[in-house]
């Protein structure tokens, strides 16, 4: 064998696995979209202090596995109890004035003696008025006899007098009626103020309670705990964050693909997952969905072309990944970690 034909079978046997290797890669390319631009993602659940107070005690540690309900730290309840007790005095209170929840204390004892003494004065009335009646009947009566002097004019005298008074009776008994009457709105209004003022007094009580329940932090989550910034004798704020909790429920992936990517892809599609932590470990997932804007949109900061500085710049657009299998349990996924995100575009 020549020199010459030497080297062309040398190049030949180099060249096949060079162009075979060129085809491979064009045709994964025209059948898979690929990024590295890709990271794990989890639920990370913040665990936020509802009350004030100094923290009497912390149950977890750092990187501790909690489940849903355990107790993360304890607050210091001594105030948060005395401002309970005070409230069900306060309760106790408005129900001694309203009678209870069936409302038959002072304001309702005070309505029945009003409508009482108001059914009282009407009998009355009504009896002043039939007396009035008959006074006006024994005035005509006499008037017309005292005419043809039958009667004495003192007797007739003295049947006007008696229906003066018998009027002017009536009219003090209606008057009294109607001062009856208004005792009677009076009191119902009282009753309606003592409910109003037992509702309030048992909110009050209710929600005194509900502030004492939150002196007991529990974990909303199963989980690692994470980033614990809290110490026993430390003073709390209500809304501060204490230690957050990683879910171990589900984590995804989120690639960011460019945009002259994406037009390809479609929920439902298979994607390899691989993992930068772990080498060997080859994870099947599914195309979940696709965001409705570009990460930069969602930027602290996002960028504005309004200014006339336009400069072109392929956009990255987030795609969240289910993934169906992992590395196992002792290679956990944590949400943070690098992973190389294949989806093959179309079926294989």
């Amino acid at each position: 064998m020549t020199r010459r034909s030497w080297i062309l079978a040398v190049a030949a046997v180099l060249l096949i696995p060079a162009g075979w290797w060129g085809y491979s890669k064009w045709q994964s390319g025209q059948t898979n979209e690929t990024t590295e631009d890709a990271q794990v993602d989890g639920r990370i659940i913040p665990v936020v202090n509802k009350v004030a107070g100094y923290v009497a005690r912390v149950r977890v540690h750092e990187n501790e596995t909690v489940n849903v309900g355990d107790t993360i730290l304890v607050i210091d309840d001594a105030e948060l109890r005395v401002r309970l007790a005070q409230a069900e005095a306060e309760l106790a209170a408005a129900r001694a004035m309203a009678g209870g929840d069936k409302f038959v204390g002072q304001a309702s004892a005070a309505i029945e003696t009003s409508s009482r003494q108001q059914a009282s004065l009407e009998a009355q009335l009504e009896s002043e008025r039939a007396r009035a009646r008959q006074a006006h009947i024994d005035h005509a009566r006499l008037s017309g006899l005292a005419d043809k002097q039958i009667v004495s004019r003192q007797a007739l005298d003295n049947a006007q007098s008696a229906m003066f008074a018998a009027e002017a009776s009536v009219t003090a008994l209606e008057r009294q009626v109607a001062a009856a009457g208004a005792s009677v709105t009076g009191a119902e209004a009282g009753v309606r103020l003592a409910r109003a003022r037992y509702e309030a007094a048992r909110a009050t009580r209710d929600n005194a309670a509900l502030q004492l329940s939150y002196a007991t932090v529990l974990a909303p989550a199963t989980g690692l705990v994470a980033r614990k910034s809290v110490e026993t004798g430390q003073l709390l704020q209500a809304g501060q964050p204490v230690p957050s909790i990683v879910a171990d429920d589900s984590v995804w992936a989120t690639a960011n693909y460019k945009e002259t990517q994406v037009a390809v892809m479609h929920p439902g599609q298979d994607v390899e997952l691989e993992v930068d932590a772990y080498p060997d470990c080859h994870m099947r997932g599914k195309l979940e969905s696709i965001s409705s804007a570009t990460g930069a949109r969602f930027a602290l900061i996002p960028p504005d072309n309004a200014t006339g500085n336009f400069t072109k710049v392929v956009q990255r657009v987030p795609v969240r990944i289910q993934v169906l299998d992992d590395c196992g349990e002792d290679r956990p996924l944590r949400p943070g970690m690098s992973v190389a995100a294949v989806v093959h575009t179309r079926p294989s």
